[in-house]
């Protein structure tokens, strides 16, 4: 009898990840005889942690804050994504090798393609508030998309001239000041930032320039509807939600872990909803 199939989800915290509802979901659905489950580690242990995989039977895991950056040095083989984005969230254990790769450019388009069909990325800029790993993932999805200009606007001015300049391309940054002017010829804006989540602060945005057919898309899920989604919504705009993104992303972790390539559907959705 082979054994059972295991992987999980890894960081300090990680109570509140709701991986383990979502890939619990696929496997019961699909009938995989396996396990995904939270695993704490500190810092200071994650090389241990990574090195003892195989011996500890894990298929693989997905790594979260604070670990998406350290793992980078300490895995065998990172794929061209992880390589550019600079950090990896999602590890293959295969034949005692590390793989690891990044999967949230992959969730952020695939989430944004299926809430919104008629988006056309060429079609205009795009505007990206905030300037940490989601927002670097996500300007590499868009570039990689054929979205023409990308502004990049952050609280920090620095931390966005920054991930301009490692990204190159048509990257411009514009202050956190001019927020609202800068929706003017928007295509496409998406909030990367913690902003207007459920615990911390508002995201204070005027959309009174945004065009009626720029799309809004908002990487928070908790809540679903944020204020800045329901203000979008209000005037008109198509409007996309930040759980497409976590579930989107999970897909390809799943597929070589457990060996079936899993689908996103609306139960799905309710399911990882009501774990929360």
């Amino acid at each position: 009898m082979s054994a059972k199939l295991k992987a999980a989800v890894v960081g300090w915290p990680v109570a509140h990840s709701r991986s383990p509802a979502l890939h619990g979901y696929w496997l019961k659905t699909y009938g995989i005889d396996g396990s995904y489950e939270r695993v704490p580690v500190k810092p200071e242990d994650l090389e241990t942690f990574l090195r003892g995989l195989a011996a500890s039977g894990y298929a693989g895991v997905n790594l979260t804050v604070p670990h998406k950056e350290a793992a980078l040095k300490l895995v065998d083989e990172i794929s061209p994504e992880g390589q550019r984005i600079g950090a990896v969230n999602t590890i293959f254990v295969e034949k005692g090798r590390l793989k690891a790769t990044n999967t949230d450019g992959y969730g952020f388009i695939t989430s944004l393609k299926a809430g919104a069909p008629k988006f056309n990325p060429a079609a205009g800029p795009a505007v990206v508030l905030g300037a940490g790993g989601a927002a670097r993932a996500i300007c590499i999805a868009l570039q990689d998309a054929g979205v023409p200009d990308i502004v990049l606007i952050n609280r920090t001015a620095d931390r966005a001239g920054a991930l301009a300049k490692a990204l190159g391309g048509k990257i411009t940054v514009a202050s956190w000041n001019d927020r609202t002017t800068a929706l003017k010829a928007a295509n496409l804006l998406v909030n990367t930032t913690t902003l207007g989540m459920t615990g911390q602060d508002p995201l204070d945005i005027d959309l009174k320039h945004l065009p009626p057919e720029a799309t809004v898309n908002d990487i928070v899920y908790v809540p679903l509807e944020t204020p800045l989604l329901a203000a979008a919504r209000a005037r008109g705009n198509t409007v996309v939600d930040g759980l497409g993104m976590l579930l989107y992303q999970a897909q390809p972790g799943f597929e070589g872990w457990f060996g079936k390539r899993p689908e996103v559907t609306p139960e799905l959705r309710k399911a990882v909803l009501a774990a929360g």
